[in-house]
């Protein structure tokens, strides 16, 4: 007897999903996508439905297949930059767009799945989230004012002990579309490493929350302490009669690519940004210059990196047999688990990350102002890509280094009096590491400690639009 959860499709697990429906879709990048079910979606046909999901996938595989039907009125993501059709569509107006950052999107979910309305969260007070205006919907051709034109709302903000935090309202939907690993017929699920991501949090906060998994065992047969999502969250489960987990970025160890192609300045950049790593610290590194800083870890130290998107403690890239869909970094590249990597979802991701559990979060930036404001998510009609979780990294009261190259191509200033482009966060920069410097932030000002032997002061103060004092103890960059 009892409910039967188990249905025999996809196709008949989704046939009750209306036009206008909202949607909860687990998934990081292609990691961990419900991939039959967007299937059975894009053959049922139901229109104008808003999505709720970390990225789109890509133009032709995930939640980019219900783009390209035109099925999606609009969705609410943190990250749209690798899916080219999202970006035309939303730069045209053509779709609408929600930009959440990462950590306020996965609280979002489990606050609404939990009966919390709403939360304060210091992440993105201080920028155009807090303002609100940014477009949800661009009128033609990239209009950002006139018809058709829909603005996001400002949010209310508050202060607790001396800090400024803004007030986010939870996400709830009609349904949920998750994938696990493993489910118990009464729908009790294991998730399988970085493909637990969002899933989770998504499951959680539908009304209707539907599985699909690659096995299906019968009751009894998972540990009661293994389970991942209990079965009160999960309604309908199908097994996948196939999974292509197409993998973004296939990345393979390759011994002799490690510095390849590196030149001197972002060479300079890298040796010097891992030096600011000390024996046991929880580091974010982000994409880039951050992450291959830790190649250059000094003997002795030992750190742990986080990867936003649920792992704690990875290794190298895979070699080419030990590849694994299941397990990549925030940058969708292919890495490895090792023996103290721990797994777990997003919202408890960014609880590490919010609640100044991670040490150290190293980053890039498009612009530092003398006052430690930072600009690195964003260039207005040129590059939507979306904040992803930098606003929540930056945001957390931890230390933030930024790596970057001192100036833009054609020499154009990167370290400016103030930011002209729309800030990630307001006074969060520590340090600024670039070819020519290291320079620290401290209560609004701007102090040069340490100056590379390749640049005269005379040269470095007319690459920085920002001003900025000299170290008493100015010395040369440590490498």
């Amino acid at each position: 007897g009892g409910h039967q959860k188990v249905v025999a499709t996809a196709d008949e697990a989704v046939a009750d999903i209306p036009d206008g429906a909202k949607l909860l879709v687990g998934g990081f990048g292609l990691c961990g996508i419900p991939e039959n079910l967007i299937d059975a979606l894009v053959r049922k046909g139901p229109k104008n439905l808003t999505a709720v999901s970390n990225n789109a996938g890509v133009d032709n595989f995930g939640l980019g297949l219900l783009l390209q039907t035109g099925q999606i009125k609009r969705m609410i993501s943190s990250y749209v930059g690798e899916n080219k059709k999202f970006e035309e569509l939303y730069l045209s107006g053509q779709l609408e767009v929600e930009l959440t950052p990462q950590g306020t999107l996965a609280e979002r979910l489990r606050a609404g799945g939990a009966g919390i309305p709403a939360f304060y969260t210091p992440t993105a007070a201080g920028t155009i989230i807090q303002d609100g205006g940014f477009p949800i919907r661009f009128g033609p051709n990239g209009a950002m004012e006139g018809e058709g034109v829909i603005k996001a709302h400002p949010r209310e903000a508050r202060e607790f002990n001396g800090r400024n935090y803004i007030l986010e309202e939870a996400i709830t939907g009609d349904f949920s579309l998750i994938k696990g690993w493993k489910a118990d017929t009464r729908g009790n699920l294991i998730f399988r490493r970085t493909a637990r991501n969002f899933n989770p949090d998504c499951a959680r906060a539908g009304k209707i929350c539907i599985a699909e998994v690659e096995e299906i065992v019968e009751p009894g047969q998972l540990d009661p302490d293994e389970v991942h999502l209990p079965g009160i969250f999960v309604h309908r489960l199908i097994k996948g009669p196939k999974y292509e987990k197409r993998i973004e970025k296939r990345t393979v160890f390759n011994p002799d690519a490690e510095n390849r192609g590196l030149n001197p300045a972002r060479e300079r950049i890298i040796k010097r940004a891992a030096k600011e790593f000390k024996d046991g610290m929880y580091c974010n590194l982000g994409i880039g210059l951050p992450t291959m800083a830790s190649n250059y870890i000094p003997a002795g130290v030992q750190i742990e990196m986080q990867s936003e998107n649920g792992l704690l403690g990875f290794g190298p890239y895979p070699t080419d047999d030990m590849v694994d869909a299941d397990i990549i970094n925030a940058g969708k590249e292919t890495v490895t688990t090792i023996p103290s990597s721990s797994t777990f979802s997003s919202s408890d991701s960014f609880a590490m990350i919010r609640g100044a559990h991670v040490d150290l979060t190293v980053l890039g930036a498009l612009q530092v102002a003398q006052n430690g404001d930072l600009a690195n998510w964003i260039i207005p009609g040129k590059m939507v890509k979306g904040m992803g979780g930098a606003m929540d990294l930056v945001s957390s009261g931890t230390r933030v280094v930024v790596t970057m190259e001192h100036t833009a191509k054609g020499g154009a200033h990167k370290l400016l009096k103030s930011c002209n482009l729309p800030l990630t966060g307001k006074g969060v920069v520590d340090r600024v590491i670039t070819e020519m410097g290291v320079f620290d932030f401290n209560d609004g000002k701007m102090t040069l400690i340490e100056i590379s032997d390749e640049v005269s002061l005379e040269e470095l103060r007319a690459a920085t639009g920002a001003e900025f004092t000299v170290s008493a103890d100015l010395r040369p960059m440590q490498q």
